[in-house]
């Protein structure tokens, strides 16, 4: 599935009167002067607070594709950043407190569109926009459709970014360079290309671990779990095909049957898998459920609410999964589609991602649900949560804060890039969506806001997933007899940071939040189609 702009934009227009032919109307800026001096750059066509359309700016760009049918003109990097500076003026969720800045004076669009998002700040000191970055598009319909990306097959467990770094592995994918390698949840990584990963050169790091283009080789030095010496392992990055869910099982627990899985991303091929799953717990008759999200970063929406359906079975029927919110521009229709807002509700059918559409999803009718989290718990695993607690099914959240994204967006191309700017705002059926600081494990009586019962576990990484000895799950079956939280929870400090895109200092001098220099890649989080 691809995203086409035209096709939302033509809707669009029409909807607010736009003709279908000839010159466009002029956008104009919220807070622009109408009238007075105004600043304006002959060379690039620039004024300040005026807005051509989107639909007259698209596919204008400074390598055009060959590819006839995404409709690419040749044009110039000024034009693309055009094209971006409507966009984000049309659709930003925060758009009035954008600069308009000149198209002319920057010769990237991907420094344009960095520049694109607010500077403001959060109550609590951290930005509010958090979520802005773009993918090159055939890597991100390989990856969202395929769950195919250019890598080992490993997810890494960042317990510090920043010098003395530590890196650990978080899980393997099978069938890839890690796995075939033996390089396993636990294992340390000690060097990369001959530079330490505590305190070697940024780049080198950043350039082997994550790297950009398949039949890369590096060399690995890595320490496994429990073992004293290290070894040395050459990789090349190959075609990994991610699978999203795994480890699903049902575990006798003193008389309760609990059942468990690993949910890592909500991507395209992820539908048919959780059916799958999900039926197969049913058959299994489980008492309780068990997700493991900690490491799940997002993706689309329409998933969450199939597999949240899936999870609460009757009571969700006819209820309301989530409600969007787009800019102020907006307040009734969608500035994408075309079509009027309308809430969400819980499916009862596939979408159609991997699954046939109209299959009917199997009902667990939990009413509760045990969610694993950790920081890179964000976007659509916490439309999850979020949902599921609006129709009053209980959410007991094990392990850390989640990642606090109750933004999202649409993947929108034009010339050979996907961007992905905040766009709208979530709510669940009781109207709360204020948890731009995360879901956060609470151990007491004092529920509120984006506080969910629960218990702080940190990752540990010396248990594999879904083992009952792991200490996320071990204590969620303690929770399971008890009703209360282990006295003594065993952590082992490891912060799995599955944070959005970021890249290393000498390349734009943006850090992770954790402080870090190592970027840290994750699919993008909360997506409509």
């Amino acid at each position: 599935m691809r995203t086409y702009l035209t096709l939302g934009l033509l809707s669009l227009l029409a909807a607010c009167g736009g003709g279908s032919g000839g010159s466009q109307p002029t956008q104009v800026a919220v807070g622009a002067s109408s009238g007075g001096a105004t600043t304006s750059t002959p060379s690039s066509g620039w004024v300040q607070g005026q807005y051509d359309s989107i639909r007259n700016l698209e596919s204008m760009c400074a390598s055009p594709r060959s590819d006839t049918s995404y409709g690419d003109v040749q044009g110039s990097v000024t034009d693309e950043n055009f094209w971006i500076r409507s966009f984000s003026d049309d659709t930003y969720l925060w758009y009035s407190e954008l600069d308009d800045i000149d198209p002319g004076t920057i010769d990237s669009a991907a420094e344009y569109f960095e520049l694109m998002k607010t500077d403001a700040l959060t109550a609590t000191g951290n930005a509010k926009d958090q979520f802005h970055f773009t993918y090159d598009t055939e890597v991100w319909e390989l990856l969202s459709q395929s769950g195919i990306s250019a890598g080992y097959g490993w997810e890494l467990s960042f317990i510090s970014t920043s010098p003395p770094r530590s890196l650990r592995v978080a899980f393997n994918e099978p069938n890839t360079p890690a796995s075939d390698n033996n390089v396993s949840r636990g294992a340390v990584i000690v060097s990369v290309d001959g530079a330490l990963i505590e305190d070697g050169d940024p780049a080198v790091l950043n350039a082997g671990l994550f790297p950009e283009s398949l039949g890369e080789s590096h060399s690995f030095v890595v320490r496994d779990l429990g073992a004293t010496e290290t070894r040395t392992v050459v990789m090349a990055s190959t075609e990994v095909t991610s699978r999203p869910v795994n480890n699903v099982k049902t575990v006798d627990h003193n008389g309760t049957k609990v059942g468990y899985l690993t949910f890592n991303a909500h991507i395209a091929t992820a539908e048919q898998q959780l059916i799958t799953s999900v039926a197969l717990l049913k058959q299994t008759n489980i008492d309780e459920l068990v997700v493991d999200l900690r490491y799940n970063g997002g993706g689309y929406l329409d998933i969450a609410a199939e597999f949240a359906y899936m999870v609460a079975g009757d009571v969700a029927n006819g209820r309301i999964f989530e409600e969007t919110t787009f800019n102020d521009k907006y307040p009734s229709i969608n500035p994408i589609t075309g079509r009027n807002l309308a809430p969400t509700y819980f499916p009862t059918t596939a979408a159609g991602f991997s699954a046939s559409q109209g299959t009917d999803l199997p009902k667990l009718n939990m009413s509760r649900v045990f969610v694993l989290s950790g920081p890179g718990t964000a976007s659509a695993s916490e439309a999850f949560i979020n949902s599921l607690r609006g129709i009053d099914v209980e959410v007991i959240l094990i392990g850390d804060t989640t990642r606090g994204k109750p933004y999202g967006f649409y993947g929108i191309d034009n010339c050979s890039t996907t961007y992905f700017t905040i766009q709208f705002k979530g709510s669940n059926a009781k109207g709360f969506g204020e948890y731009s600081d995360g879901f956060i494990p609470s151990d007491s009586d004092d529920m509120y806001g984006a506080n969910v019962r629960g218990c702080f576990v940190a990752d540990d990484l010396g248990n594999v997933l879904g083992d009952v000895l792991e200490a996320q799950f071990a204590a969620a079956l303690t929770f399971i007899d008890t009703g209360s939280c282990p006295v003594a929870p065993v952590t082992f400090g490891a912060v799995q940071a599955k944070s959005e895109k970021v890249q290393a200092q000498g390349a734009g001098d943006r850090q992770s939040d954790l402080g870090g220099d190592l970027k840290i890649p994750t699919i993008p989080g909360r997506i409509l189609r």
